[in-house]
């Protein structure tokens, strides 16, 4: 009978093993193609421009539809760049980073600087933790896809985006909340699937990636995400927690 069950267990452990390195080959694919897809996605954005200017330059006049369909093509080869520069993203998360003491003012100040926010936008923020063992590369991702995604899916021109933190029964507490149009409770678990958008792409440009690279990055450092009811101002607010020491 011992023998039996230590052969289930060895079974099982198998089994998580084969699973693991089956996700990391298929992470590493992803990364690979992503990154050599991407150079010939790069190609096409410039092969078109090169096109239409040596067709003025030979004193040539562009119809209309051809104009049209210059840009058609060139609004969907942007699209697929920034699939596959989301891709690459997700594929990263864990990648050729050691965890260290990460600062919360910093790591929003260096993401503001990248981020193109709105000047009818503002970014404010409450940290009563200050710092939090974290993948540096990992916590830049995340901070910078939540706020994205928050001005990415407004439905105002203006708007007010709120980081906090917080460490609660051994627990470190994430929370960021913005004042858009907010996410029905039925599609709440949809946004974190990968390539999910809950809108038509020409009226909202973005891959579908953010919330699910947001996720990724929160469950590879053990923790926890779930949307909560947010503070009076706000309409949204997701939270993150991580066990202390993790």
């Amino acid at each position: 009978m011992i023998n039996s069950c230590e052969g289930r267990q060895y079974t099982v452990m198998s089994n998580v093993a084969v699973e693991h390195n089956s996700s990391k080959d298929f992470e590493d694919l992803v990364y690979l193609l992503s990154h050599d897809v991407g150079n010939s996605v790069r190609a096409l954005l410039e092969v078109p421009q090169w096109i239409k200017e040596d067709f003025v330059s030979a004193g040539h006049s562009m119809s209309k539809p051809m104009a049209e369909n210059f840009d058609l093509l060139e609004t969907q080869t942007r699209r697929l760049d920034r699939m596959l520069s989301d891709l690459l993203a997700y594929s990263r998360v864990g990648r050729l980073q050691s965890t260290r003491l990460v600062d919360f003012h910093e790591a929003l100040d260096l993401v503001l600087d990248q981020v193109s926010l709105p000047r009818s936008f503002r970014v404010t923020h409450d940290f009563q933790c200050k710092s939090m063992k974290f993948g540096e590369h990992d916590m830049l991702t995340l901070l910078s896809a939540l706020i994205s995604n928050a001005i990415k899916h407004h439905d105002k021109s203006s708007g007010h985006i709120h980081l906090s933190s917080l460490t609660l029964a051994g627990e470190i507490v994430i929370c960021v909340q913005d004042d858009g149009p907010g996410i029905a409770e039925k599609y709440r678990d949809r946004v974190f699937e990968a390539m999910s958008t809950l809108k038509p792409r020409d009226e909202v440009e973005g891959s579908g990636m953010g919330l699910a690279i947001v996720r990724k990055i929160v469950h590879n450092h053990g923790g926890e995400l779930a949307w909560i009811e947010p503070d009076a101002q706000f309409n949204t607010a997701l939270e993150m927690r991580f066990k202390i020491g993790l």
